[in-house]
């Protein structure tokens, strides 16, 4: 069965009818459920809302079968004690499971150059190893995906089967996808459905993973201060669940400027984001808004270093965000650069191509650090003093008579000056 659940309520859905609707997909086969892993994103999908939905559900099946949490960290840290509590509630500790995406999984197969590059316009035609971890086989009755989507800079719009396969992939096919996203052009891909990096998901899900008894459950959310507000929940595991809820996050999530402000300026929660890794959702949600020779600058008092590892890290202390069309010279040339292709796809998304300038305003890295990079430095308390973000409203603002485009938190939205995003040409629906 599939479940198409939209609130026509500024508020969202409820409780009650969110909690009603998982029971509904969970009744059918509920009495033969013995062992049930449930996929869930991690912290950095902190207003998902899947972490009150992983709690509900555990407490619903704890008593008649054995349920494994396994959060879809991809190439992310794992979560520490502290946050798996603050995120998914009473749920035990030992029953989580840390992926790793370079050990514990198992290689599938691989998709050919030739489809690859059918789905990619002639842009890659590299065949693409699936590899997944190695808990999805372990013999469950019921695997849930549970997850957000919402715009992104590799695959277009998230979740669904990225769930799995970069969520809960190993590291050739988290490679394999953000190279071809990363060459394919992350401004015809973000916001998007059917890119083609969604194109080799549902190829590889169609082709090696539909006989596990696999479903999805996916939410589309807004943010206002610390609420969350769901305002869409889609179930099952057709395509149709995921398409329906590309369509209501394209409407919730993604603000359209009819002219690209010169400056903006956008906070980091510094719970959430301790890496220009992931803070540097930044400069990839805004980058199709900001004006030619025009400055994002980022108060990011959490952020201690570049990358989630200590491989991602010194990559891209060594060699910083250089542009596209340099970072893929380097992965041809180089040996450590071109064996994680992940990290240079962050690299890719993160370059301004000299169009724009990057500003951190960070508590820990110091003007070398940043610079090095090829990112400017603020001090963080004279820019937090000059761009309070306790004072300032979302949207546009007058700082000292100069017009400040402000985003209190970039991780559930886009920005895009209009007409660049229109006329931006995107990937073909379907080949």
């Amino acid at each position: 069965m599939s479940i198409h659940l939209k609130s026509k309520s500024k508020a969202g859905l409820s409780d009650y009818k969110i909690k009603s609707a998982i029971d509904d997909l969970l009744q059918p086969g509920i009495l033969s459920y013995k062992k049930i892993l449930l996929l869930p994103p991690d912290l950095t999908r902190a207003f998902s809302y899947a972490g009150v939905i992983t709690n509900y559900i555990y407490h619903k099946l704890k008593d008649i079968a054995k349920v494994d949490i396994m959060p879809a960290l991809g190439t992310h840290q794992a979560m520490t004690k502290e946050e798996l509590s603050e995120f998914f509630g009473d749920i035990p500790y030992d029953l989580f499971i840390a992926h790793d995406y370079r050990n514990n999984v198992v290689k599938l197969g691989q998709i050919p150059g030739e489809i690859v590059s059918g789905f990619s316009e002639g842009v890659m035609e590299d065949a693409i190893s699936i590899s997944v971890n190695k808990q999805l086989f372990e013999g469950y009755d019921l695997i849930l995906s549970i997850g957000q989507v919402v715009p992104h800079e590799v695959v277009g719009m998230s979740n669904y089967n990225k769930n799995i396969f970069v969520g809960c992939g190993g590291s050739d096919m988290i490679d394999g996808t953000h190279i071809l996203g990363s060459a394919f052009g992350m401004e015809r891909i973000i916001g998007r459905d059917h890119s083609p990096v969604h194109k080799v998901l549902d190829y590889a899900e169609n082709n090696f993973l539909m006989d596990i008894p696999l479903k999805y459950i996916l939410t589309v959310t807004t943010q206002q201060a610390d609420k969350t507000h769901v305002h869409g929940l889609f179930c099952g595991r057709e395509r149709e669940i995921f398409e329906a809820a590309v369509a209501l996050s394209q409407e919730k999530n993604i603000t359209f400027l009819d002219e690209a402000p010169k400056k903006i300026v956008v906070m980091l929660d510094e719970k959430e984001f301790k890496s220009a890794w992931l803070g540097n959702k930044a400069i990839y949600r805004t980058r199709m808004a900001v004006q030619d020779g025009g400055e994002v600058i980022i108060l990011a008092p959490g952020v201690k270093r570049f990358g989630e590892t200590d491989i991602s890290d010194m990559l891209i202390r060594k060699y910083g965000y250089v542009g596209k069309e340099r970072i893929m010279q380097l992965c041809r040339q180089t040996e450590d650069l071109g064996s994680n292709l992940a990290v240079a796809c962050h690299m890719t998304v993160s370059s301004t191509e000299d169009r724009f300038r990057v500003t951190y305003a960070s508590k820990h890295l110091n003007k070398d650090e940043l610079e090095s990079v090829g990112f400017g430095y603020m001090d963080y308390y004279e820019a937090i003093s000059m761009y309070n973000p306790k004072k300032l409203k979302e949207g546009y603002n007058s700082v000292k008579g100069e017009e400040v485009y402000f985003i209190g938190n970039p991780t559930i939205g886009l920005w895009a000056e209009r007409n660049k995003f229109e006329k931006t040409p995107s990937s073909k629906k379907r080949l």
